[in-house]
């Protein structure tokens, strides 16, 4: 075999080698959203005795900046020593965030989402063993001209009492490029898009709020300095 042919083969090797590295580090950057956080967590009502309920979100999440598609980790919790019983755990979009869909989770109808949100969807959990958790795949959009949030409540089964919440905590990135094929927001970020003619993002939709829906009316409730609000519709049970 010629040293020629040989150095001719050698590259070829060596280009498909290197193609090969490309599409898996793409790939396994793709699913890769990092360290999970309970940022902007907070307990409401109290939980069963031995029960300690709580959320993750990812702390990085990745846009397709020309599908406006991205893909969350939603995880809930038991870092008690007893079981939870029946529980069930809330996706909730605000603003630029959109809840598109939740592997095995049903759609919360437009009339019964809480105040102030875009989409939702609820997670019937039949019990959460001490130490245990459980993760969903959430499909969402965000619009990076907005500002964007999601919400993770942790109820009890008839949504009368929430254990926990995460949010709604922002999504967002302090210095984005409109020309990238994607755009990298962080948790707990405000998102501040660059926006050709405009200095201020637009503004919708309540800051801090609680988000069970099973309140029996409208009620201000006072958490230090920061209020939490009360949704004003009681869920309908849903028929196993």
């Amino acid at each position: 075999m010629s040293s020629r042919r040989t150095t001719a083969i050698t590259g070829s090797l060596l280009t498909a080698s290197f193609s090969a590295v490309m599409i898996f580090s793409f790939s396994a950057g793709a699913d890769d959203q990092g360290p999970m956080s309970g940022k902007g967590g907070k307990v409401v009502d109290e939980a069963p005795p031995g029960v300690k309920l709580t959320t993750l979100l990812p702390e990085k999440i990745s846009v397709d900046n020309s599908s406006q598609k991205t893909a969350i980790t939603a995880t809930v919790k038991n870092g008690g020593n007893e079981e939870s019983g029946e529980i069930r755990l809330l996706v909730v979009g605000f603003d630029g965030l959109a809840v598109k869909g939740v592997a095995g989770c049903s759609e919360i109808t437009k009339k019964d989402l809480p105040e102030g949100s875009n989409s939702g969807f609820a997670c019937a959990i039949d019990n959460l063993a001490a130490g245990k958790s459980k993760s969903y795949d959430v499909d969402a959009t965000f619009d990076v001209k907005k500002q964007g949030k999601i919400c993770l409540p942790v109820q009890d089964a008839a949504g009368e009492k929430t254990f926990w919440q995460q949010g709604p905590v922002p999504f967002g990135a302090n210095n984005p490029s409109p020309n990238a094929p994607a755009t990298p927001l962080l948790l707990g970020t405000d998102n501040s898009p660059v926006t050709p003619g405009s200095d201020e993002l637009p503004k919708t939709g309540p800051a801090d709020k609680v988000l069970p829906l099973g309140a029996a009316g409208a009620a201000l409730i006072s958490a230090g300095a920061a209020g939490l609000w009360w949704t004003h519709r009681r869920p309908q049970r849903r028929e196993s």
